[in-house]
């Protein structure tokens, strides 16, 4: 059974984008959101969501990073599990925005659809149950410093799929 990039893509994608950018310190706390004034997203990841997710149209049950801290020069594997609670068809986006301190690293609208084939699936994503996991090798030679990353996704129609963000995710040397 094949599963949902929303899961990967909205939620890992932005983290990769933010580790091929950043150092990562072995002996660094695993990252985890923990502000009470945040909705975090189950799992061992440093992910809120950017607002109550109540209205959202993927249910996110889980996205666990493996390992937490990611490392230099090592695989990354994102496992990530929800449900889609509707089709998403072409003409979906995502709105990514990367930052490395004040400094805007990468700021972009892309087609969802076409970001799926990253995760070998493709649209339509068909609503329900979904499961993706996928591996990523983060380069050896990784700048420090603390980054934060959203990623706000919308279905064909412009309403509002997810939004997920990750902020002052600190890396030294």
């Amino acid at each position: 059974m094949k599963f949902s990039p929303v899961n990967l893509l909205v939620l890992a994608a932005p983290l990769v984008n933010a580790a091929a950018f950043s150092i990562f310190d072995p002996t660094q706390a695993t990252l985890k959101a923990n502000d009470p004034e945040e909705f975090p997203v189950k799992g061992d990841n440093p992910l809120n969501y950017c607002a109550k997710p109540d209205s959202y149209k993927l249910e996110i049950e889980s996205v666990d990073l493996s390992p937490n801290p990611p490392l230099p020069g090592q695989k990354l594997t994102i496992s990530a599990e929800g449900t889609l609670l509707e089709r998403i068809e072409k003409g979906a986006t995502v709105n990514l925005e990367v930052k490395w301190g004040l400094i805007t690293l990468i700021k972009q609208t892309v087609d969802l659809c076409d970001e799926l084939k990253n995760v070998d699936l493709e649209c339509p994503l068909e609503k329900g149950k979904m499961v993706l996991t996928k591996e990523v090798d983060l380069p050896k030679q990784i700048p420090p410093g603390s980054y934060s990353v959203l990623a706000d996704v919308y279905n064909q129609k412009q309403q509002q799929v997810t939004c997920l963000k990750a902020k002052d995710i600190k890396f030294h040397i």
